[in-house]
C-alpha cells in the first residue's frame, strides 16, 4: 500500500493538539483523521473512530482483541511512546497487523524528570515549598544527592540515561535488571544487585520497568517494609508497578521518608488524601512530555508509518 492511499487515524492528544505535528503528518499522508476529544479513547470509541482507517497511530489507547476484530481493515499500528502494555501483541499476530514501534525515544525527558525528583526529595523542595504556600516558614534543606546510594530497578533505555545523568553527583549506583548488564556496569561503574539488596540498601529507589505480569505491584507492602525508613521511592514507569494503597500506608506510617510519582494505576488519580500527603510529590504523567520528546515520539511514529508504506 503506497503512502497516498494509506488512511491514517491518530489518537494521541499531544499530536492532535499540535498544529506543527498535524501539518507534518498531513504532508506525509492525505486526509489523516485526528482525535479531537483531547484524551485517549476507549475500546468502543476507538472502533468507531478508526472504522475507515488502514493505519492507526495510538498512544495509551487499548489495542485489544475486540478492537482488532472490529477493525479487520487495519494493516499497521504505529505506537506513540515507548510502553507497549496497552497493546495485545499476540492479537496483532492473529490479525496480521504490523506494529511500528521505536524504543527509547523519550528516554532523556523521563530521565531528567527522574533526576529532578531525586534532587527535590533530597533537598526537601516539595515538602517545604508546600508548607511555605500555606504560610509556614520551615528552613529544612534536607541533604545532598551527592554520595547517596541510588537503586535503579530496570536498566533499559531510560534507566541507563538516569545512570548517565547521575555521574556528576558522585553517587553509588546499584542496578537491578532481568538482563545481564555487566558490560554497562563496566563502562559506568554501576553495580549489579539483587532486588532484595536494592530494597534494603538504597537511599533512593527509582523504578524504570515495563508493566508485565512480573512487575505488577512489584513494590508492595512487603517491599516497602524492606526499604530503609530514610529512603525515597520514585516511579516514572507505570502506575501499576507500585501498590498505591500500600504506598499510602507506608507514607502515613513513616515506613519510608517520601516518594515521587509521575504515574498512577488510575489516571487521573482521585485519592485526594493520598495526593496531598506532604511527603509525596506528584506530577500528571509528564515524564515523556517535554516538547522535544513529544515531537521525537511523534516523528518516530510517522517514520514507522512511512516505512510500512514503502514496504
Amino acid at each position: 500500500m503506497n503512502r497516498k492511499s494509506l488512511r491514517v487515524a491518530v489518537t494521541p492528544p499531544p499530536i492532535c493538539s499540535s498544529s506543527t505535528l498535524r501539518e507534518e503528518l498531513s504532508g506525509l499522508f492525505p486526509r489523516p483523521l485526528f482525535n479531537e476529544k483531547g484524551r485517549y479513547l476507549s475500546e468502543d470509541e476507538l472502533i468507531q473512530f478508526a472504522s475507515e482507517a488502514d493505519a492507526l497511530l495510538v498512544g495509551r489507547d487499548p489495542i485489544t482483541e475486540p478492537v482488532l476484530a472490529a477493525l479487520p481493515q487495519l494493516k499497521i499500528i504505529a505506537k506513540y511512546g515507548v510502553g507497549l502494555d496497552t497493546i495485545d501483541q499476540e492479537a496483532l499476530k492473529r490479525h496480521s497487523v504490523q506494529l511500528g514501534w521505536t524504543p527509547g525515544v523519550n528516554r532523556r525527558s523521563v530521565a531528567e524528570l527522574t533526576l529532578s525528583f531525586m534532587l527535590g526529595l533530597c533537598h526537601n523542595v516539595f515538602k517545604v515549598g508546600l508548607a511555605l504556600k500555606r504560610g509556614q516558614w520551615i528552613k529544612d534543606g534536607g541533604h545532598l544527592l551527592q554520595g547517596r546510594v541510588i537503586g535503579i530497578v530496570g536498566c533499559g533505555n531510560i534507566g541507563q540515561e538516569v545512570v548517565q545523568l547521575l555521574k556528576p553527583f558522585g553517587c553509588t549506583v546499584w542496578i537491578r535488571d532481568i538482563v545481564d548488564k555487566a558490560e554497562f556496569c563496566k563502562k559506568t561503574g554501576a553495580l549489579e544487585k539483587s532486588l532484595e539488596e536494592v530494597l534494603a540498601g538504597a537511599d533512593i529507589i527509582s523504578m524504570h520497568v515495563p508493566l508485565t505480569k512480573e512487575t505488577g505491584n512489584m513494590i508492595d507492602a512487603t517491599a516497602l517494609r524492606a526499604m530503609k525508613p530514610t529512603a525515597f521511592l520514585i516511579n516514572t514507569s507505570r502506575g501499576e508497578v507500585v501498590d498505591q494503597a500500600a504506598l499510602k500506608e507506608a507514607l502515613k506510617g513513616e515506613t519510608i521518608a517520601g516518594a515521587a510519582l509521575d504515574v498512577f494505576s488510575q489516571e487521573p488519580p482521585d485519592d485526594v488524601e493520598f495526593l496531598s500527603h506532604p511527603r509525596l510529590m506528584v506530577t500528571p504523567h509528564i515524564g515523556g512530555n517535554a516538547l522535544e520528546a513529544v515531537e521525537a515520539m511523534a516523528r518516530a511514529a510517522f517514520q514507522n508509518l512511512e516505512n510500512y508504506s514503502r514496504s
